[in-house]
């Protein structure tokens, strides 16, 4: 500590006294310290309403925010430049600093709503690179690293809440907005649950994969799948809508809910786990029925499956009205959903339409439609089962390719098919034509070819061989080049894939609709029971029948839930409930690895581990906490120049008592100013220069500075050369004392140095 210094005692908001030294500004860092902002928890936050939260401007951050966006970015830049350093210095940075200084969680919804608005804007343009693109890649990096300082500013479970509040709080775009603007607009000045949306379904819907494959936002979609954090989400539309009691995001003990807590029923984890079991049964009563179909008769399993499958597609159209088209269609197995279900209404028609003309055709024909499920089921069962597999995530971009391909391609071929006919004038049938066109696109058979002198002499044979040479040429090389880029882009970024992936299925496993909580085929049960019903009873009535008929249906699978998160998913410790640890995860230390140690000892790698798994207690953390301060000006000792400390090295030490007594270094040595905050760190000197040497002032500086430090180590090099002269001197007379005539001797060989 240097005179003049004068430590003082601060208190923190949450920890215990820590010490802050009072320096001059030319001893501070260049890159100052976050505060800790007081984030207002106290009152409860909803991400199915705005009212806990209408203070904030959500409006006019949005265009505030676009404001911003356009007057810093004129050309087009890829994402890596973005992360340089020069672009983060200057730009990206600065609007970190100034976007989370306000400290509105409704600030990464905002960026991102507007990430939506630039990539609209792209979508409509020819040029795939252009400013647009770049400006949506800049809102998602500025709500990636704005997201990440709520995530280092905050520490223990609040640290899980802020987040949750930042990501799955309801907003809506309108919020706050002029008067004149939301009679334009014929909005409300009051939100209801089906028009508010979290940041996390807007990244979503934006595909911004960067930021759901973010640290932060990764721990609470993990919190969000495990149930440690519980809200009652928005919805597009409820088929059976049950708002009586709205819950607030807020972390779940599972001590203090009760027994049979229907709620446990929407978990994204349960709910997966439920959601298996109930395709697994679809599939087996699917198998059992076809097995022994029969056209002419309505058997007991073809009942079972027609009433248990028509609850499972009722499940798959609840799914679509929870949060819309778009969210749902991001699932991985999504395309395969929608096909059967198509299968089945047409079957299902089918196999009414001839009960009620009492005729076997039309059965038969619905028991040939039902045979196409197979190729749909049956691949279903692995998406679900291997649903991170690199091959399964790209398979769906693929099929979407060359879907929209096979398209195109039909499409540009009809004109061949039409020419073929209007040659033939009615020899050949355009079904014939047809087969004769996809055996000669597939490779399988080359009669088209064959029979095209019967159309006409020279041009029949030209259009057959042009269509070959397109289809099995031009298509397919058009279709594999596309395909292997697909997969490459999503080979080179798996690990983002599948936490996009992953977000999607955990925002779609959080349901706000009462119908979700009932199992197939009781949801059939629930929905022309209690819809009717609706209009007969009181809200508060109303919510106490649907919780009184959940519990009751579901009444062995509660208790499964109830034992299993107790016991297994958040297990007690010695004194009490476990808590959360500060990184906000929820995984318990194994009680089978805690009796293997201490009973052999076998390793010493496990307390590795083992010690960020058992929370420390308060002492502990007073103790750490009193020297927070004072790490932050850990960074300026290590600025000290390396030629300084390599001087130092060949001098005296001083006495111990003259020691500083923080470093344990001399108390007086070389000043340190700001422009040595940046030497140890590579490169970032080389693009400082860079940013800075534009102008020819600083060139000449720069050119003067170096001639200047050229002509210091010669110098330098001149003085070695002469002090080892003086020792050797010194050695060969020991007895003599260099007096008068050394002066001169030294200031003549000085003199002939420099002449040198």
């Amino acid at each position: 500590m240097r005179p003049g210094d004068r430590p003082e005692r601060h208190q923190g908001p949450g920890r215990s006294n820590s010490v802050r030294i009072e320096e001059p500004p030319e001893r501070r860092p260049l890159l100052q310290h976050r505060a800790t902002f007081s984030h207002e928890l106290d009152h409860d936050v909803f991400c199915c309403s705005t009212d806990s939260h209408t203070r904030l401007p959500v409006y006019t951050n949005i265009h505030r925010i676009r404001r911003d966006i356009i007057s810093v970015v004129e050309d087009y830049l890829s994402l890596d430049q973005l992360r340089d350093v020069r672009i983060n210095v200057s730009v990206v940075r600065p609007l970190v600093d100034k976007l989370y200084e306000q400290d509105d969680i409704s600030i990464v919804y905002c960026l991102l709503v507007n990430r939506v608005q630039f990539l609209n804007e792209q979508s409509h343009l020819h040029n795939r690179q252009n400013v647009n693109f770049t400006r949506a890649m800049l809102c998602e990096l500025i709500a990636t690293r704005i997201l990440r300082r709520f995530n280092e500013d905050n520490e223990g479970p609040e640290n899980l809440l802020v987040l949750a509040h930042v990501l799955i709080a309801g907003f809506e775009p309108f919020q706050n907005c002029p008067e004149e603007v939301r009679i334009q607009n014929h909005s409300s000045p009051k939100s209801s649950w089906h028009n508010t949306l979290p940041a996390l379904e807007v990244a979503i819907l934006s595909e911004s994969r960067l930021f759901l494959s973010s640290t932060s936002c990764q721990k609470i979609v993990d919190a969000i799948y495990e149930g440690r954090v519980i809200y009652t989400p928005s919805s597009w539309m409820d088929i059976i809508p049950d708002r009586y009691k709205q819950r607030p995001i807020s972390l779940y003990d599972p001590r203090e809910a009760p027994l049979l807590n229907q709620y446990r029923l929407v978990v994204p984890r349960t709910r997966n786990l439920l959601e298996i079991v109930q395709f697994i049964t679809l599939l087996g009563l699917y198998v059992a029925f076809m097995a022994e179909r029969d056209p002419f008769q309505l058997s007991i399993l073809e009942l079972c499956f027609t009433v248990y499958a028509f609850g499972w597609v009722l499940d798959q159209f609840a799914t679509i009205l929870e949060h819309g088209w778009s969210v749902y269609t991001q699932n991985l197995w999504s395309f395969l959903d929608v096909t059967f279900a198509f299968i089945y209404w047409v079957y299902l028609i089918l196999r009414l339409y001839g009960w009620k003309v009492g005729r076997d055709e039309p059965g038969q024909q619905a028991l040939d439609v039902l045979a196409m499920g197979a190729p749909v089921l049956i691949p279903r069962l692995a998406f679900n089962l291997l649903s991170n597999n690199l091959v399964f995530l790209a398979l769906r971009a693929m099929m979407s390719d060359f879907a929209l391909l096979t398209a195109l391609a039909a499409w540009c071929f009809f004109g061949f098919l039409l020419s073929l006919v209007w040659l033939g004038n009615g020899i050949f049938p355009p079904v014939t034509i047809s087969k004769w066109m996809i055996y000669i696109w597939f490779g399988l058979d080359g009669s088209g070819i064959q029979h095209s002198t019967d159309f006409h002499q020279i041009l029949g044979p030209s259009l057959m061989i042009a269509f070959a040479f397109l289809g099995n040429t031009l298509f397919l090389t058009i279709l594999v080049s596309m395909l292997s880029t697909t997969f490459s882009n999503i080979a080179s970024n798996s690990s983002a894939e599948v936490q996009f992936r992953r977000a999607v299925l955990t925002l779609e496993g959080v349901k706000g609709d009462a119908i979700f909580a009932y199992q197939p085929p009781f949801n059939i049960l629930a929905l022309f029971v209690l819809v009717p019903l609706k209009f007969f009873v009181s809200p508060r009535w109303f919510h106490k029948i649907h919780v009184f008929s959940v519990r009751l249906i579901n009444l062995p699978v509660l208790l499964i839930i109830a034992v299993a998160e107790r016991r297994a998913l958040w297990p007690s410790t010695a004194d009490g409930p476990r808590r959360v640890s500060f990184t906000g995860t929820s995984k318990p230390p194994s009680k089978f690895r805690g009796w293997f140690w201490e009973k052999w000892r076998i390793t010493s790698h496990s307390d590795i581990s083992t010690v960020f798994e058992i929370p420390p207690p308060e002492s502990v953390l007073s103790e750490i906490a009193t020297d927070d301060d004072l790490t932050r000006n850990l960074i300026r000792r290590q600025f000290t120049r390396s030629n300084t400390l390599d001087l130092n090295q060949g001098q005296q030490q001083p006495p111990k008592s003259h020691l500083h007594p923080q470093t344990g270094g001399p108390p007086q040595g070389k000043t340190l100013n700001r422009r040595d905050s940046i030497a140890p760190f590579p490169g970032l000197r080389a693009e400082l220069q860079g940013a800075l040497g534009d102008s020819s002032e600083v060139n000449d500086i720069t050119s003067r500075l170096e001639a200047l430090e050229d002509s210091t180590q010669r110098i330098e090099a001149m003085l070695e050369r002469l002090m080892d002269r003086v020792d050797q001197d010194e050695a060969s007379a020991p007895g003599e004392v260099v007096s008068g005539s050394s002066p001169t001797s030294l200031e003549e060989n000085l003199a002939d140095g420099i002449v040198r």
